[in-house]
């Protein structure tokens, strides 16, 4: 199933706020929501605006060195949900397709990685039926959320 990045909010939970991706899947109502880090959630927010802040963060490193060694990111692909004991919550798996100068080539990646990398080269981000079944929610309860550029002051 094709998506986007929506949007990189910030939820209230009872253990604090904690940053969430918001992926958008192609004719679907519902969103997929990725709990992630303050840094990666950053990176992410960063990505989508193309912010160039001079010196390469992490993400902006990996990329300069995959295109000096003539690779490039061709798709993400987040892939399974890997379920927590009392089948609450759980690990997003992603996969991140390569293509090199000896063929494609799949990397397993945490999908906070593999969105801030997509976001700052647009490439197509996919979701498995399996993980859009497991993970969807209500795009309402994310849309009244604030954006992460609203709350961390860094960006």
């Amino acid at each position: 199933m094709q998506a986007s990045i929506d949007a990189v909010r910030v939820a209230g939970t009872p253990q604090g706020p904690v940053p969430v991706v918001v992926l958008e899947i192609d004719g679907k109502d519902d969103v997929v929501p990725i709990f992630i880090g303050f840094n990666e959630a950053s990176s992410i927010a960063r990505g989508l605006e193309a912010e160039d802040i001079g010196r390469p963060l992490t993400h902006d490193l990996l990329l300069d060195v995959m295109e000096e060694l003539g690779s490039r990111i061709d798709r993400v692909v987040v892939s399974e949900i890997e379920n927590r004991e009392g089948g609450q919550g759980g690990t997003y798996i992603a996969d991140l397709h390569v293509a090199t100068p000896r063929g494609e080539t799949v990397i397993d990646a945490r999908p906070s990685d593999s969105l801030a990398l997509a976001a700052r080269t647009n490439a197509s981000i996919e979701v498995s039926e399996a993980v859009f079944e497991d993970g969807r929610d209500d795009s309402e309860k994310f849309a009244e959320l604030e954006d992460i550029r609203n709350v961390s002051g860094e960006l």
